[in-house]
């Protein structure tokens, strides 16, 4: 994986050329775009510069499973409710339209609270946030499935999802701060381990209900034991966060620091105050990143939390439903290692896109007339239509030009995106109600890969949103 990361840097450093850096940083170990102002100011390599090359190896072991951790924890909440979705309509009593609505609280939380998570870690830093993140899903989890009545369910559901928005919008930051030449290494296995998590819920979630008695309500609350692991492995960094903090850290006072207060997770602002912030909106390459974001996004959030129901229909068991859902999670664990790799080597993502987007129609096309002859081969499709997650996190990276334009945009394409990408689930809901099948919805969601396709190939193009945004 080290070969797209050399990529990147090779990318960015031809943009940043001739920018003066201190005699204490080389270009391979700054953050692209860190201002020589800056580094004036600061005597020694800062925090955002070493990353964790002065850790001890148990820090950085730590850190790297709390990643892990992390990861796993970002979607169990929705793939496991996608898997058990018609137990928990019967025991709720909830209709096709509510469980549409519940399958579209995902992007939104992720749009409502996302957006607060830069601010959060600012005031409090990274490490605690993601701590508090992972403390939310724990918590979520374990109380919606004894809330009792609807409104219960999706207020604790909601819980969860905010600490899964927070976390998901930091942990790419964490990567980049603490990994700083191990960027592409780390962002895979990252994506890895989110994908592991997403497909084992969904494999996991009917035969671990059946061993604890056939009840939906033990098969949804047993994943809260992966997100109080990963609280526990997150505890390290908050503690060091409060104790740097009461010594008078370099986090606040802005002066020189040592690694130790950077593993709090309590480094400087991403971008310095001297830069003003992009007018993003000015971009059409964010305008195209966001929309591309949000369609991918949509047709996630199906897939977990329709796509079980629809093998179901079709007559496949309910185990065999949730091992379906599974393969199309399961796809981006390898994929997600293999498509950043291919996307920075490429002057231009478009033909990516094109392909994920040919085998979402494919698979669309196949649950529409064979849904149960072909399943499996559906699934493959899908879950490598499902891969337009990963591209999409290496397209925002390499339509900036600074580190802090790279924030900016994630944020921008995110919360946009998530925004974009609400309606989506609520709607099939209320097409597969009114209509009585599955014909409606899966012609709604192969008309959508559509634009899709034709935004990502315009959010794919080589160029950049600080270039856009100056015009």
């Amino acid at each position: 994986m080290m070969g797209p990361m050399a990529s990147d840097e090779t990318r960015t450093g031809t943009r940043t050329e001739g920018r003066a850096e201190t005699p204490t940083r080389t270009t391979r170990s700054t953050t692209p775009g860190e201002p020589a102002a800056r580094d004036a100011r600061v005597p020694g390599p800062a925090p955002e510069a070493t990353g964790t090359r002065a850790w001890t190896p148990w820090r950085v072991r730590l850190l790297v499973l709390g990643i892990v951790l992390a990861a796993v924890n970002l979607r169990p909440a929705i793939t496991s409710l996608g898997a058990l979705l018609e137990e928990v309509r019967d025991g709720l009593g909830m209709s096709g339209s509510v469980a549409g609505l519940l399958t579209s609280v995902p992007p939104l939380c992720f749009a409502v609270f996302g957006v607060a998570a830069p601010r959060l870690a600012r005031r409090f830093g990274p490490g605690a946030v993601v701590f508090g993140g992972m403390v939310a899903i724990t918590a979520g989890l374990l109380i919606r499935p004894y809330a009792g009545g609807t409104a219960g369910f999706l207020a604790a559901t909601a819980l969860a999802l905010m600490g899964i928005a927070l976390s998901n919008v930091l942990m790419p930051v964490i990567v980049k701060r603490f990994f700083p030449d191990r960027v592409g290494s780390m962002t895979g296995l990252y994506s890895m381990a989110l994908a592991f998590g997403t497909s084992i819920a969904a494999a996991a979630t009917v035969p671990m209900t059946d061993a604890l008695g056939g009840h939906w309500q033990p098969g949804l609350a047993v994943w809260a034991a992966l997100g109080a692991a990963a609280a526990l492995s997150w505890i390290p960094f908050v503690r060091a966060r409060k104790a740097s903090a009461s010594a008078g850290s370099p986090a606040h006072t802005g002066s020189a620091g040592t690694t130790e207060s950077a593993g709090a997770g309590a480094p400087r602002a991403d971008a310095p105050a001297e830069q003003p912030p992009l007018r993003i909106t000015r971009s059409r390459t964010a305008w195209a990143l966001a929309v591309f974001f949000g369609l991918q996004a949509t047709a996630a959030y199906i897939t977990m939390g329709w796509m079980a129901q629809i093998f179901r229909d079709a007559g496949v068991s309910a185990g065999t439903a949730g091992l379906l859902l599974a393969v199309i999670m399961v796809m981006g664990v390898p994929l997600a290692f293999v498509i950043p790799r291919v996307a920075t080597r490429l002057p231009h993502q478009g033909p990516i896109v094109l392909v994920l987007g040919v085998c979402g129609l494919a698979g669309y096309a196949g649950l529409y007339f064979a849904p149960a002859g072909g399943a499996w081969l559906w699934a493959l499709l899908l879950g490598v239509s499902n891969c337009a997650f990963p591209l999409a996190l290496t397209m925002v990276g390499m339509r900036a030009r600074t580190g802090a334009g790279v924030a900016q945009l994630s944020a921008f394409a995110q919360s946009t995106g998530y925004l974009i990408s609400i309606p989506g689930p609520l709607l099939v809901g209320v097409l597969y109600q009114h209509s009585g099948g599955w014909g409606l919805p899966i012609a709604l969601m192969s008309a959508l890969m559509v634009p899709q396709i034709v935004v990502g190939v315009l959010a794919g193009r080589d160029r950049t949103v600080e270039d856009e945004a100056a015009r």
